[in-house]
């Protein structure tokens, strides 16, 4: 398995691994969040026009993760982490993950749904906590451009960088 950046050919099979992974948030997200393709060809687009940037795991020539990564001033945001059904729990995410750690020294974000189980305890066991929610919703408006309803049926995890810088911090500073 080779992980690299993902270049522009990749991104068919983005499109992809988006679309087939998400499909585990069919019936387990809020309905009205839910739309198929769960992933849009415009709306990836406009993702890396935005600056996220695309990390991808190669095995036998064909792509089976991403998971992008943006820089947002004080933190970096891991985004849209997919991995194939098929390579599911092999360890795959982590090592993804844990190339994405390698390439900062800012704290990390992870925004995810509240109802994905599964994804909040993959970053937990990963070392991520799941942020106060008095801190929740600030980040949310704060750093990701998404709508209201999401913002309300989802979490976010912080790396452990990010929760001591919180402990040192005023109680009156902003998240």
């Amino acid at each position: 398995m080779k992980i690299r950046k993902s270049r522009e050919a990749d991104f068919d099979a983005l499109l992809a691994i988006v679309n087939e992974a998400a499909q585990a948030y069919r019936g387990v997200i809020p309905a009205d969040r839910w739309r198929e393709p769960y992933m849009p060809p415009d709306e990836l687009k406009q993702e890396i026009a935005n600056g996220v940037i695309f990390w991808v795991v190669e095995a036998d020539r064909r792509l089976v993760a991403m998971m992008g990564i943006q820089d947002k001033d004080e933190v970096v945001l891991v985004r849209h982490a997919y991995v194939m059904p098929t390579v599911q729990r092999t360890g795959v995410g982590t090592r993804l993950l844990r190339h994405l750690e390698g390439l900062t020294q800012k704290s990390i974000l992870i925004g995810t749904w509240a109802d994905a189980a599964w994804a909040i305890a993959f970053y937990q066991r990963n070392g991520y906590r799941v942020v106060p929610n008095a801190y929740k919703d600030a980040l949310l408006r704060k750093y990701w451009s998404i709508p209201a309803r999401q913002v309300e049926t989802s979490v976010v995890l912080a790396n452990a960088r990010w929760m001591q810088d919180r402990q040192r911090a005023p109680a009156h500073s902003s998240p």
